[in-house]
């Protein structure tokens, strides 16, 4: 029996955060995800959805000729043949990416993946959903992210760059500010204000089509 996955879509737009941003990528996103935060802007993945082989998936990924491919959600990890899948984008040449919410177990995604690990805030309203053993397991091709609602958030978010050292484990340590809740001026103010090893990221998707589906 081939491996399947829940998909919502696949689509090809530019990569609107991480490291990556600006760069055109191929966007597979995943049915499905186990929280609930309060900012969610895809709460359309949450149910629905079409059953895919991982055969089906990775030839409409190929139609598009990428470079850059991300596997996203919802919570793409939720879904146990989100592993394999992430192997045989690697196994086809992509330089692949995972945006996960950090509450699920990273082990066993393939080292050649940049993990985005998002770690929730107490704006989020699932902060108590965080896994901070995946910390231990991150590398300099990971990525850290931290949606920031307010100051309070802020703050607790530099507690934990500083508890666990985030910019020692990963690649790149990610300040966002929550759309609409939080001022993005403000929020770099803060930043270069502690002289903080983060980078400011703006949700670029959102800046230029004002994050419709597709895109």
């Amino acid at each position: 029996m081939q491996q399947t996955l829940r998909i919502t879509e696949i689509f090809y737009s530019l990569q609107g955060e991480t490291r990556t941003a600006g760069l055109p990528t191929v966007f597979v996103r995943l049915t499905g995800c186990p929280l609930r935060c309060n900012y969610c802007d895809t709460a359309y993945a949450f149910s629905g959805g079409e059953i895919q082989t991982l055969d089906a998936i990775l030839e409409q990924v190929a139609q598009y000729r990428p470079r850059y491919v991300c596997v996203t959600g919802g919570e793409p990890l939720a879904q146990p043949n989100c592993i394999p899948l992430l192997q045989r984008l690697c196994d086809a040449g992509y330089d692949v990416s995972l945006e996960t919410s950090g509450a699920l177990d990273i082990s066993a995604t393939d080292r050649r993946v940049s993990r985005v690990l998002d770690l929730k805030t107490p704006g989020s309203g699932e902060v108590s959903r965080n896994r901070y053993d995946n910390i231990g397991e991150l590398t300099a091709n990971d990525q850290v992210k931290f949606v920031i609602c307010s100051r309070e958030d802020y703050d607790w978010a530099v507690s934990k760059l500083i508890e666990y050292r985030l910019e020692q484990r990963a690649g790149e340590v990610l300040f966002s500010p929550s759309h609409r809740e939080v001022d993005a001026r403000a929020l770099a103010d803060w930043i270069v204000s502690d002289n903080l090893p983060v980078r400011l990221q703006l949700q670029l998707h959102k800046i230029l089509w004002n994050d419709e589906p597709g895109h």
